[in-house]
């Protein structure tokens, strides 16, 4: 390999290429071209020279260049290899262009070697400041904070190379707000340099910032921008009122609720933690007045009625405080303050004042006209003297005259006489003029109550009618009366009771049939022990026929009302409907558990369960009953009441057949339709035996008892039992059931020569 530079000179710069040909492969490799950027001269600047040991400087070698910007920006000399550069380069814009360099023979154009690519890239220089592309910059930051509070951070940017030099190494700087602030000349972060920034002295401070390249020394170039600071509120201001004392004044007339004057206070601070609190503090004044804040001011308001003859002034003290106070800045005093509020009550012409708010009189009823009645006062509030008031009644409450009122000392008197059954109460108002001021009016309510007197004679308190026998001995009660009367007890009534309405004299006799009712009309005369007062009444009495011992035979009780007759009726009927309703059910369950009368027993096969316990079931039934039917007294053919069965005999002599068919009917239609007859089952015993039939044994057994097989079934001591079917025992068919499983005998099937007649 040979290696070799190339160098050239321009204008006090110095360039170069660096350049190495491989001997053995007859051919080049370029390294890198270098051209520095923005500059200009007269003639295009020789940036390098192409050249080849294939070019015998016999004007034959043809150099021909090819790439970004051959021709335009890069020319090349054809016969030299030399390249020229024929305008300023910016490497902002572009900083390497890639080129293609060819040898070719000028008379054949045939390549000498190969084409070689090669780069000329562009030298930067310091040609371009720093750029704040976010700027201006506005920020906060809370008043009164420490030395070092980080505010905010600004960045600039430098478009020159920063792999090169120092054209893009960046520091910053403060040119204005030196004094508050203070930027990190690295990073670019804008921080307090004091403690005590106060927003209510100065709430905003302008900074500018500087960006220099070149590691800020001299020659670099800088670019700046503005920070506008902005400290936001916190409550480091205690409120303060704007003056010590407040002086107001009001009427006396002044209803409560009215407004007596305003008081403000300032707090430099903003938002809530400007907020105002104002109460009045305990004092002489006491409840008399109300505070309000509304914003900084503060309204004050009467609470309760003033009156300038029992005091003519108040003083009392007011306290304005934030409610919200930060602790860091307690050391700076309390957040209150106190100012002094003087009110002063201004002397009114007041109207009348009654004594009373409300007066209750009373008069008795039937007193003549002037009847005096009760009196009313009031005085001049402001001179405290009676004589210059008028007295009188508002004609809308007294519409009828009915009282009267002595215009200089209030008197109330009656103009007519009152009855109280017609009105028990009277509502008057009384107004009180002022004399020497007819416009100050005061009104006030009187009530008078009609006192009651015994003025009335007792009355019936209805209509009575009642009713007595033709029969009824002398002094025999007939009736109570009540009358009804109006007693002098206040707003009260009383009743007394005639004592029993007796008869008094024998009836004379009446033309009047046996069965008819005679009606009388009584003529009563009712007395008021006290007062004297009498009143007729009369009560209708009716004479009716009478049966034995004092009872009416037909005549119902006149004194019962109608309501009282409905509801009898209603009673009874519904006695009778339940009664129905009883027997039907009744009749219903009789005809599901019983077969028709009509119907032959013989085809009605009935299964039970239950199986009887034998013989050695001896604790079920006492087997003697069976044998021996008690005698009882009770007649023939009604069943017993006693919850044991019962064994009805027969005669030893037996009946015919006939009679005892009917007697079997009777029994079934005692135990179906007899309703008194109790619900337990009962076992009927005949001494009968049947004559037998000639349709056979009904019995699934074939038993004889002729064979001697049966007694060995039924072992040795069926011989005690006597003759075979000598007793028939008939058990209901409802109650079959319960009496086979008690008994232990299983079903009995009967089949007697009767037929149809059982």
């Amino acid at each position: 390999y040979e290696i070799f530079m190339i160098y050239f000179y321009s204008e006090g710069t110095l360039g170069g290429i660096l350049a190495v040909r491989s001997r053995s492969r007859r051919s080049w490799i370029w390294n890198q071209f270098f051209v520095i950027e923005e500059y200009a001269g007269p003639e295009p600047v020789l940036i390098g020279r192409l050249h080849t040991d294939m070019d015998r400087n016999d004007g034959r070698t043809k150099y021909v260049l090819r790439g970004e910007g051959a021709g335009s920006v890069f020319v090349i000399d054809e016969k030299t290899g030399n390249i020229h550069v024929t305008k300023p380069l910016d490497r902002e814009e572009k900083d390497e262009y890639r080129l293609i360099a060819t040898a070719t023979d000028r008379q054949t154009d045939r390549a000498l070697e190969p084409s070689s690519q090669f780069i000329i890239r562009v030298q930067d220089i310091n040609d371009n400041p720093p750029v704040f592309d976010q700027g201006p910059y506005i920020a906060t930051v809370p008043e009164m904070e420490n030395i070092g509070t980080s505010i905010i951070q600004v960045t600039a940017t430098d478009a020159d190379d920063p792999t090169y030099g120092n054209s893009a190494k960046l520091v910053y700087t403060l040119v204005q707000g030196q004094q508050y602030f203070s930027v990190d000349p690295q990073t670019g972060i804008l921080r307090t340099a004091v403690p005590d920034m106060d927003r209510e002295r100065q709430d905003t401070y302008l900074v500018v910032l500087q960006a220099k390249d070149m590691g800020g020394h001299l020659g670099g170039l800088s670019g700046t921008t503005t920070v506008t600071v902005k400290l936001t509120d916190v409550n480091d201001s205690p409120p303060r009122f704007t003056q010590s004392t407040w002086s107001f004044s009001v009427s006396e007339l002044a209803i409560p609720g009215a407004e007596i004057g305003r008081i403000s206070a300032t707090d430099a601070d903003l938002g809530e933690n400007a907020r105002l609190v104002y109460t009045i503090l305990d004092g002489e004044s006491g409840d008399t007045f109300n505070i309000t804040a509304v914003n900084q001011e503060a309204v004050i308001t009467l609470n309760k009625p003033v009156d300038y003859e029992s005091r003519s002034s108040y003083s009392f003290s007011v306290e304005v405080m934030n409610p919200i106070v930060d602790p860091r800045f307690l050391r700076l005093g309390a957040f209150k303050d106190r100012a002094t509020v003087r009110v002063a009550v201004l002397d009114a012409d007041e109207p009348p004042k009654f004594s009373r708010s409300r007066y209750l009189m009373d008069v008795s009823e039937n007193c003549p006209p002037a009847c005096t009645v009760g009196r009313v006062s009031a005085i001049d509030p402001d001179t405290g003297l009676t004589n210059n008031i008028r007295f009188s009644i508002d004609p809308q409450s007294d519409s009828e005259a009915v009282f009267r009122i002595t215009p200089d000392t209030g008197l109330i008197t009656t103009a007519v006489e009152l009855d109280r059954e017609r009105e028990h109460w009277h509502n008057i108002t009384v107004i009180a003029t002022q004399r020497d001021n007819p416009s100050q009016v005061s009104r006030v309510l009187v009530a008078i109550e009609t006192l009651d007197l015994n003025d009335n004679a007792p009355e019936l308190d209805r209509q009575y009618t009642t009713a007595m026998c033709d029969s009824s001995k002398i002094g025999q009660v007939s009736s109570v009366i009540h009358c009804k009367i109006t007693c002098c007890f206040k707003l009260s009534k009383t009743y007394c009771v005639i004592k029993h309405f007796t008869r008094l004299s024998q009836l004379l006799p009446l033309s009047r049939s046996a069965s008819s009712t005679l009606t009388m009309y009584v003529p009563l005369v009712l007395r008021d022990g006290t007062s004297g007062l009498t009143s007729t009444g009369t009560v209708t009495v009716s004479v009716c026929p009478c049966l034995k011992g004092g009872a009416r035979s037909t005549l119902p009780s006149p004194g019962l009302s109608t309501a009282a007759l409905l509801a009898i009726l209603a009673c009874v009927a519904t006695l009778l409907a339940v009664s129905a309703l009883s027997l039907s059910l009744r009749r219903q369950k009789r005809d599901s558990l019983s077969p028709l009368e009509e119907d032959d027993v013989r085809e009605n096969i009935i299964t039970y369960d239950d199986e009887g316990g034998g013989e050695a079931d001896t604790a079920a039934f006492d087997i003697a009953a069976l044998q021996s039917a008690p005698h009882s007294s009770r007649t023939r053919g009604y069943r017993t009441r006693d919850m044991s069965p019962q064994l009805l005999p027969l005669p030893r002599g037996g009946y015919p057949g006939v009679l005892v068919g009917e007697f079997l009917r009777l029994r079934l239609a005692q135990v179906t339709f007899d309703p008194s007859q109790p619900p337990y089952d009962s076992v009927q015993v005949y001494g009968l035996e049947g004559t037998g039939s000639r349709a056979g044994s009904l019995s699934s057994l074939e038993s004889d008892g002729d064979k001697d097989g049966d007694k060995d079934d039924w072992g040795a001591g069926m011989e005690e039992w006597g003759p075979q079917f000598e007793n028939l025992y008939i058990v209901p068919e409802s109650q079959t059931s319960t009496h086979s499983a008690w008994m232990g005998l299983g079903p009995i099937l009967c089949n007697t020569a009767q037929g149809p007649e059982m």
